[in-house]
């Protein structure tokens, strides 16, 4: 028998201007502290995920230029739509509304630097309108 071969996920990299005030963006948007040595004008810096990879931000001197080809889907606690007003008062910008009449659905919006991220329905709006 062939020994299987796995990886772990250990973070997920997200190239940025400013890794520092990107954590602090992320920091408020998953409730989670940023690293403990993070500094303002450090070039790279995470936000440590209870469960789950590191959100990794790392400097790149070239802008983001094209949609991401990879992205975060966030399930609030509270309702989509609240939470959507929330991240959009903590500076995130809306790309596009993808909710349906029905309830189904989800929003894309932008974190400060452009990167989009999509903010689904909450698990007990799920559970009154499946799908």
């Amino acid at each position: 028998m062939i020994a299987r071969v796995t990886s772990t996920v250990e973070n997920i990299a997200i190239d940025c201007a400013n890794a520092y005030r990107l954590a602090l963006f992320w920091s408020e948007v998953t409730g989670q502290p940023p690293h403990p040595e993070a500094q303002p004008g450090d070039p790279e810096t995470q936000v440590m995920l209870p469960g789950g990879p590191a959100l990794y931000f790392n400097e790149v001197p070239e802008p983001k230029s094209v949609k991401n080809r990879l992205h975060l889907c966030l399930r609030p606690d509270t309702s989509r739509e609240a939470e959507v007003e929330r991240l959009l008062g903590l500076g995130a910008t809306l790309v596009d509304d993808r909710r349906e009449p029905d309830g189904r659905g989800w929003v894309v919006l932008a974190d400060p630097e452009g990167n989009e991220f999509c903010v689904l329905r909450a698990e007990e709006e799920r559970a009154t309108v499946p799908g």
